[in-house]
C-alpha cells in the first residue's frame, strides 16, 4: 500500500469574542488535548478524538464571562475549518459514514458524507436545558458550525433517551466513528476522488 501524507492541519482563529486553536490528525491514535474553558464540551471532544482515532489539540479562550455561546460555536467553525484543510481534495476516502452508537437507555444513529456540502439534520430530543453549566442548545450549535465549515453532510437521529448526558454523549460517539469511517483511505480507491463528477 502506498505511503499517505500526513493528513494533519491547524488553525488558528481570533475574534473580538474568542482566541481558538486547532491541530487534528486524521491518522492518530486518539491522542487528545482540549481545553475550551467549557468542561462539558472538553469532554465532548475527547469522545470525537477517542473514538474516531484522532489527535486532537484544541486551546480556547473566550468570553465565558457572557456565557459559552461564541466559544462554542467557534471550536466548531474552527475543528471544521482544520477537518477540511486536512482532508484536502479527498482523493481515496471512502467519503460516507454510518453509526449506531448505544448509551445504557440512549442510542442515536449518525450519517455523514464529505459532499462538499454542508447540510445539518438534527433531532435530537434533550429533555433537560443544561448537563451541569453547559447549555444543551449548544450542542445543536456546535454542529452547525461544523458542519458549515468542513462542508459535510450529517443527519443525526435520536432513536432512544431520557437521560441528557447519555444522549450527548451517544452523539458525540456516534459522530466519531461515523467519520472515522467516511475519513478512511479506501484501498481499492487508489488516489481516485469517490464521486462520479471527479470533484467534491
Amino acid at each position: 500500500m502506498t505511503t499517505q501524507t500526513p493528513r494533519i492541519a491547524s488553525v488558528q482563529r481570533t475574534t473580538g469574542e474568542t482566541n481558538v486553536y486547532v491541530t487534528i490528525n486524521l491518522d492518530g491514535t486518539g491522542v487528545c488535548k482540549v481545553s475550551t474553558g467549557i468542561p462539558f464540551l472538553d469532554h465532548m471532544l475527547h469522545q470525537i478524538a477517542s473514538h474516531g482515532l484522532f489527535d486532537l489539540d484544541i486551546q480556547a479562550k473566550g468570553d465565558w464571562e457572557i456565557d459559552d455561546h461564541h466559544t462554542n460555536e467557534d471550536v466548531g467553525i474552527t475543528l471544521g475549518q482544520a477537518l477540511g484543510q486536512a482532508l484536502g481534495n479527498k482523493k481515496g476516502i471512502v467519503r460516507f459514514g454510518n453509526f449506531l452508537a448505544p448509551l445504557d437507555e440512549a442510542l442515536v444513529q449518525v450519517a455523514l458524507d464529505f459532499s462538499g456540502r454542508p447540510h445539518l439534520s438534527y433531532s435530537l430530543e434533550i429533555p433537560t436545558q443544561r448537563v451541569g453549566t453547559y447549555d444543551t442548545q449548544l450542542v445543536r450549535e456546535f454542529f452547525v458550525a461544523l458542519v458549515n465549515h468542513s462542508q459535510m453532510t450529517l443527519h443525526i437521529r435520536q432513536l432512544d433517551g431520557i437521560n441528557s448526558h447519555h444522549i450527548i454523549e451517544a452523539t458525540f460517539k456516534a459522530f466519531a466513528r461515523a467519520m472515522r469511517i467516511a475519513v478512511e483511505i479506501d484501498p481499492r480507491r487508489g488516489t481516485t476522488i469517490p464521486s462520479s463528477k471527479g470533484v467534491l
